[in-house]
């Protein structure tokens, strides 16, 4: 726990660059009246029991532009490494204290701050737990990913120098259960068929007819939902898009 607070401190870390392979500087574009940055950004920052809000992006040049994006949002900049995710989130853990921090991306801009929220909550409740997150169990679309991990279990992940954990920093974490104490959320009826994350011109022309329909607000989970349900035709803009596999 932090010196001088009976308080655990919980920071939302937003990992973002410029440099997708397939959808460069989606993480800039404009949705509706903000960026896609600005999405995310918002919803970490309304969700109850947050901190402080860190986007972490790479020291290279390309990403002067999100840098200058999130101070304009009021978060928090650190900048590191473009391929060393992990390093870039013990960079802001070293910056910005915390004893846990919640793993966003910046490319899914209709989180809603509830589900964060709520795994803070759970975590708060059990501080003890290394890892607690709503993918462990896949039930909601994916676009709403979030997981919380101990500040402390990061920095064991810190001393392994190569390996998934290097790009996708909680892969050590939730992948060893028998050292790491895990659990997750999971939401009824399953919507994990479903896709609204940003990787691929598909996946942006669903995110703005999303946007037209439910407005500017952070939206809540079940209204996407619905609104995906009773729209197969929207649901097929993006549906044979694949996620790529982590590769251990």
């Amino acid at each position: 726990m932090s010196p001088m607070s009976a308080r655990p401190v919980v920071n939302v870390v937003i990992q973002a660059r410029c440099s997708s392979t397939r959808l460069p500087g989606k993480v800039l574009r404009p949705l509706g009246g903000r960026s896609v940055l600005g999405w995310v950004v918002r919803a970490a920052a309304a969700a109850h029991g947050i901190d402080t809000v860190v986007v972490a992006t790479s020291a290279g040049t390309d990403d002067d532009a999100v840098a200058e994006e999130a101070d304009r949002l009021g978060a928090a900049v650190v900048r590191g490494s473009l391929d060393d995710v992990l390093g870039r989130f013990l960079l802001a853990t070293e910056e910005y204290p915390a004893d846990a921090v919640v793993r966003l991306t910046a490319d899914c801009p209709l989180h809603d701050p509830r589900l964060l929220q709520h795994i803070v909550a759970l975590w708060r409740s059990q501080p003890e737990l290394d890892y607690v997150s709503n993918t462990l169990v896949r039930t909601l679309p994916r676009g709403f990913d979030a997981e919380l991990v101990r500040t402390g279990a990061l920095a064991e992940q810190s001393l392994i120098p190569s390996g998934p954990h290097r790009e996708h920093v909680t892969y050590g974490v939730k992948n060893d259960p028998g050292r790491y104490s895990c659990t997750g959320t999971v939401v009824a009826p399953a919507a994990d068929d479903l896709r609204v994350t940003l990787d691929t011109a598909e996946d942006w022309v669903l995110l703005e007819a999303l946007v037209a329909e439910l407005g500017d607000a952070p939206p809540r989970w079940q209204d996407v939902v619905a609104l995906l349900r009773a729209r197969p035709d929207l649901v097929a803009l993006n549906a044979h898009v694949e996620q790529r596999k982590v590769t251990p």
